[in-house]
């Protein structure tokens, strides 16, 4: 798909991206696997991947963000909130063009104006921001989890390096300590895995606590600055990763780096329950009463 200008929102072009993706993968993926995909399809540099919003927040992955949500309420994606995107029966049989994509849109919008309309009027400001923006300028609807990444993000960096120390511990980490030191090569700290009582490993850690994109420049910099003092590498970041950042991580013949960005971060207090509480929510759902109404 070119990647010129086009009519409607900027999320609109990735409508159809995103179900070319997910069919590739065979109807399912992994949110930044599906976004590196994406950026490779459409050819997005990693200046643009790293663009931020005002609120700090990657303008790239908000646009996917608002284009899955679209793409949801449209029945061609499954509704789960995190974990793994999927296509439904209706999405697997669906081919978009960009006229298709802009048309959804305006299907929805009269579809939110609707619902707007059936709900108490104390009710309308705050949902009618979440389900009609006109551009993607602005970030998904909040929830605890963004309230949470907005909590880490606002941590002083010695802050981070801590809770990300926590964190490691939390998960099954030994020995854990944070260096911090400058002229370390950017090395946050580093801890023990335990495979079994015979076998374990050394890992070095870099915590980023930021909003933007990590580049394979960054990757590499850190496999450079743990050469020769551990055989596996953590960077842990508040941001995302780039596709090509990711693609480095992993390339053939040196040490491979796992990469933890802000969502699968958030997948990990949430598991944890590390700084959270956890309750019971319930949620109206207005399908249901519809019948009733007649």
């Amino acid at each position: 798909m070119p990647k010129g200008p086009a009519k409607g929102p900027r999320f609109v072009r990735y409508f159809a991206p995103i179900i070319e993706v997910l069919k590739d993968l065979g109807g399912s993926g992994r949110p930044d696997e599906v976004r590196g995909l994406v950026a490779s399809r459409l050819a997005i540099s990693e200046r643009e991947q790293s663009e931020q919003l005002p609120s700090g927040a990657s303008r790239f992955d908000t646009n996917v963000a608002w284009a899955r949500f679209y793409l949801t309420r449209a029945g061609l994606l499954d509704s789960s909130r995190r974990g793994v995107w999927s296509l439904t029966e209706k999405g697997r049989s669906t081919s978009l063009t960009h006229p298709d994509a802009l048309q959804i849109m305006k299907d929805l919008h009269k579809s939110f104006a609707a619902e707007r309309k059936a709900r108490p009027k104390a009710d309308r400001p705050r949902e009618a921001a979440e389900d009609s923006p006109e551009s993607a300028e602005t970030e998904p609807p909040a929830d605890h989890r963004a309230e949470l990444l907005a909590v880490l993000r606002a941590l002083p960096p010695g802050g981070f390096e801590r809770l990300c120390q926590r964190l490691l511990r939390e998960s099954g980490f030994q020995q854990v300590t944070v260096t911090g030191r400058s002229g370390d090569g950017g090395l946050d700290g580093d801890g023990v895995v335990e495979v079994n009582p015979f076998v374990s490993f050394r890992v070095l850690f870099q915590c980023k606590r930021y909003a933007g994109a990590v580049t394979p420049a960054q990757v590499r910099d850190f496999r450079g600055a743990m050469a020769g003092r551990a055989d596996k590498g953590i960077i842990l970041t508040t941001g995302t990763f780039t596709a090509e950042a990711r693609r480095e991580a992993v390339r053939d013949g040196v040490a491979p780096i796992e990469l933890v960005d802000s969502e699968k971060l958030l997948n990990m207090f949430e598991r944890l329950e590390l700084g959270l509480t956890p309750r019971t929510a319930f949620e109206i759902d207005p399908d249901f009463f519809k019948g009733f109404r007649e």
